[in-house]
């Protein structure tokens, strides 16, 4: 039962992560895009009132056309629109399921023994301190070096350098694929924690000078733009990151750390041709099409680098001629099974609903036993069992074979 309603908490939380992430990346993306096409306004009303930007757009068999005020508008209107919901619903949902999907088994999907043998708890423990000592060592990177010359340059090298150590470490600690999510968690809490401590409490600060009479400090804005900025350029990486668990080869890689950096720089570089890809437009900038192609090549380079090679499971499995060499029996791959699978999918035990201790239940899962165990070896999670190449080898031999015979 607890398996149970774990599944549905992991789908339904998955669902709204998804929902208000999709809100969150849009508004970002959209923001970014209208603060880069922004014109100066033509009308002479505009100028006078302080406008510094206006964009006309159609959408939806409407015309639009918002303007810009750097730092303070006339007035006030009476219905003020703020975006941070879509950010904080985000964060609590994805740490939710971080919770339910990683630490609530914390020993079975955080825990890899093979390179940290800790307990449940010291691994918990380590793992959400990933996400406060990133969002402090980040925010004091901001801090000292963000109002310096060339200092978005000194912030963005030094920000690298720290999702690279954090990265290293992380899929040294823990099982890969926690690590890639940790990692892409990390990055996305201090994108909420630049809404939450910097962009929103800034817009207020304006607004309370502004309701008060008083002078506008433009820093506010200043800080907030480039936190935005910063998020925009997070958010290809930890969609990277997020998505990966669902693709065992990159994080199962034996430089799997190598493989989430060099990712995560490509989604960067991408996005940098989109973020410039707007003002190239209007003749502000040179175009980007280096950036992207930077970025396509990084991943075209991880795509050769990571090539599988030859190996005995995969050459049984090759072709129908190599599996009608070496039939195997049922009674051969339950011995496996017994040794690596039964103490999780047995009498005792059957996560995700699935028992393999009996001829039929086994051909009922065949196909699903052959992707997780011989193709993508996500199966036993972790390897906990210690399962081998060869007996990987083995039951791909069976399946080759029609599933095998009792």
């Amino acid at each position: 039962m607890e398996s149970y309603l774990l599944d549905w908490a992991n789908l339904l939380l998955r669902w709204v992560h998804v929902i208000t992430a999709i809100a969150w990346v849009g508004s970002s993306f959209y923001f970014v895009f209208l603060d880069s096409s922004l014109t100066p306004p033509q009308d002479p009303e505009l100028k006078r009132q302080g406008a510094t930007g206006e964009l006309w757009a159609v959408h939806g068999g409407g015309f639009y056309h918002p303007v810009k005020f750097a730092v303070k508008p006339p007035q006030l209107p009476p219905h003020l629109h703020w975006f941070f919901w879509e950010s904080y619903s985000t964060w609590i949902t994805g740490f939710l399921l971080f919770t339910v999907t990683y630490l609530w088994n914390a020993s079975t999907y955080l825990i890899d023994k093979s390179l940290m043998d800790w307990s449940p708890g010291a691994a918990i423990g380590v793992a959400v301190s990933f996400l406060a000592v990133f969002w402090i060592l980040y925010d004091g990177i901001c801090q000292l070096f963000g109002q310096r010359k060339n200092g978005d340059a000194i912030v963005g090298a030094l920000v690298l350098v720290l999702v690279c150590v954090a990265s290293w470490l992380a899929c040294h600690w823990f099982a890969g694929r926690a690590a890639f999510l940790l990692v892409g968690a990390m990055i996305a809490t201090s994108m909420s924690a630049n809404v939450l401590f910097w962009i929103i409490p800034g817009q207020k600060k304006v607004i309370a000078a502004i309701k008060a009479g008083q002078p506008v400090d433009p820093v506010h804005g200043q800080r907030g733009k480039q936190r935005s900025v910063h998020n925009t350029y997070f958010t290809l990486p930890v969609l990277f990151a997020m998505l990966s668990n669902h693709y065992s080869f990159t994080y199962s890689h034996p430089q799997n750390w190598l493989v989430l950096i060099l990712m995560m720089f490509a989604g960067a570089a991408i996005r940098q041709f989109f973020v410039m890809r707007h003002g190239w437009k209007l003749g502000r900038n040179r175009h980007p099409l280096p950036y992207a192609l930077v970025g396509v090549a990084v991943i075209a380079g991880c795509i050769a680098w990571m090539k599988p090679q030859p190996s005995a499971a995969v050459s049984v499995a090759a072709g129908p001629g190599a599996a009608q060499a070496a039939p195997v029996s049922y009674a051969e791959v339950q011995k496996v099974l017994e040794q690596r699978c039964y103490m999780c999918h047995g009498a005792a035990v059957q996560m995700k609903n699935v028992r393999l201790d009996s001829p039929e239940q086994l051909k009922l899962h065949a196909q699903a036993v052959y992707q997780q165990a011989v193709v993508a070896k996500t199966m036993p999670m972790n390897n906990t069992t210690h399962i081998t190449d060869d007996e990987r080898a083995l039951i791909g031999r069976w399946f080759q074979r029609g599933a095998g015979t009792p």
